[in-house]
């Protein structure tokens, strides 16, 4: 598992590096660089978030864009070319002062302070994590000639740049209500639950809170195509085309598929829809990504230098095909399965999965229903494009031209069923190259039952055109001095 694989070796790093993130001792096992560590500890938080208040993947990304930046920014200061993302070249500190200690101390003050402010309700999570390797919380020195001023200097310039970025970090945007994150640019679905008026058109579905209640979810984030891009030139810049509409041949053969593909579920099929439903202790799409970089950092045994440009690189392009994403989704405001399923065969009965552990079963199209829990219906959000699709598009083809190669060589071991119904017996899910890894995760949603074909491959198309974009006209300038805002 991928998620066993990792906690094991950073629990070897962590023991092994008590006093200092330094380690200058040749071992026989290969050490996740302190980047390694605190995107580690990122993962984490942004874990612990989830399990608190439920998914919302496009916050996450931001969260995780954020921390790798943090990273970054500090990092930069002392290497010969490269340029910050808030401050270009104006902390760069002389040769003599560009050694490994003084990048680690740098870089663990600065993502510290960013995920302090982001996630304030696991400060003392932090703050042991902060102590443990022999730093002082309370040091907030800004003197440059000093990595922990570099690190806070570098923290205190990212929050003031984002803290007003469209977001709604801090929920004070006119036009919300005051909470974080809480949209501001009112949205209204044009379909209520109880009647469809549009079915080309989004509506929200009622969710079991797991107490027996009932509820519904609205639009998470719909203002989030208002947040400023780390590269991106605006959120409309890859938006896709027209989507297939209700009533066309296209369409209709789409939705058939799913319901053909719900009504078939092997557990090569369930495995797969879990895995890339990345739980339990998601993360999101951002995050699943940027394990599977750990998991290049490890093969690859990368350094310090390295491990941050690569995190830098894959978890700002999740960010921005997030951006990307939801303008396309806020644009078209397009309709999932579960309502297309019930247009398409109102008053007729057709085969589908009959929930936990009843097997595929003749339904009414009315209870038709994706390979999901009850807590958890569909997602909450327009479908066009898939969200998974772009990201993961986005992500691997950022791997493969970070890395030079689309060779990814590993594979999932999953037991089906693990997070919906009984388990069954362990699947091998091969992941031989990062471009099938995210056909995988494209096509994971239509086999769930999330979305039709039309928005995997519009979404996995959008985000390697993103990732291209970003990779050639932002990213390497940031790492060879030439990028200019």
């Amino acid at each position: 598992m991928i998620r066993q694989t990792t906690f094991t070796l950073i629990i070897l790093v962590l023991l092994g590096t008590s006093q200092s993130f330094s380690q200058t001792k040749k071992s026989t096992i290969y050490l996740h660089s302190v980047a390694n560590q605190w995107l580690d500890i990122a993962l984490e938080a942004t874990a612990n978030e989830v399990d608190r208040v439920g998914a919302k993947p496009t916050i996450q990304s931001r969260t995780l864009g954020l921390a790798v930046t943090a990273m970054y920014d500090a990092w930069a200061a002392y290497d010969a070319k490269a340029v910050s993302t808030c401050m270009g070249g104006k902390l760069r500190r002389p040769l003599a002062e560009r050694t490994r200690k003084n990048k680690e101390i740098a870089i663990s003050f600065a993502v510290y302070r960013v995920l302090q402010d982001i996630y304030p309700v696991d400060k003392a999570f932090f703050d042991k994590e902060f102590k443990a390797r022999g730093f002082n919380p309370a040091n907030f020195t800004t003197d440059r000639t000093k990595p922990e001023g570099i690190g806070n200097i570098v923290a205190a310039a990212i929050l003031k740049d984002r803290h007003h970025d469209g977001s709604n970090q801090l929920g004070d945007e006119i036009g919300g209500n005051g909470s974080q994150y809480s949209d501001y640019t009112y949205y209204n679905p044009i379909n209520s639950y109880k009647k469809v008026i549009n079915p080309d058109k989004w509506h929200p579905l009622p969710f079991v809170d797991g107490k027996g209640d009932t509820f519904l979810v609205n639009f998470l984030t719909p203002h989030w195509y208002r947040v400023k891009p780390f590269g991106l030139k605006h959120s409309a810049q890859f938006r896709a085309p027209e989507y297939p509409k209700f009533g066309s041949e296209q369409l209709k053969k789409e939705v058939d598929e799913v319901i053909d593909f719900n009504a078939n579920l092997t557990a090569e099929r369930k495995a797969t829809i879990e895995f890339m439903r990345d739980g339990p202790r998601s993360t999101g799409q951002s995050g699943h990504w940027l394990r599977f970089a750990q998991m290049v950092s490890l093969r690859d045994k990368n350094d310090l230098d390295r491990d941050v440009k690569m995190y830098f690189a894959v978890g700002n392009t999740a960010m921005d095909a997030f951006i990307a994403c939801w303008e396309t989704k806020r644009f078209y405001d397009s309709s999932r399965p579960w309502t297309l399923v019930r247009q398409y065969y109102a008053g007729k009965q057709i085969k589908g999965w009959g929930g936990p552990d009843k097997g595929t079963i003749d339904m009414p199209a009315e209870m038709w229903h994706p390979y999901s829990p009850a807590n958890f219906v569909s997602p909450p959000f327009p479908a066009y494009v898939s969200g998974h699709s772009t990201v993961s598009g986005a992500c691997a083809k950022m791997l493969e031209l970070f890395t030079g190669s689309d060779k990814f060589g590993e594979t999932e071991i999953r037991r089906p069923g693990i997070i919906t119904e009984t388990p069954g017996d362990p699947v091998s899910l091969p992941l031989p190259t990062f471009t099938a890894t995210a056909d995988m995760a494209g096509i994971s949603r239509v086999l769930g039952g999330y979305h039709i074909q039309a928005d995997n491959i519009a979404g996995l198309k959008m985000g390697r055109d993103i990732a291209q974009y970003l990779w050639k006209d932002v990213i390497q300038k940031y790492f060879d001095g030439t990028y200019k805002k």
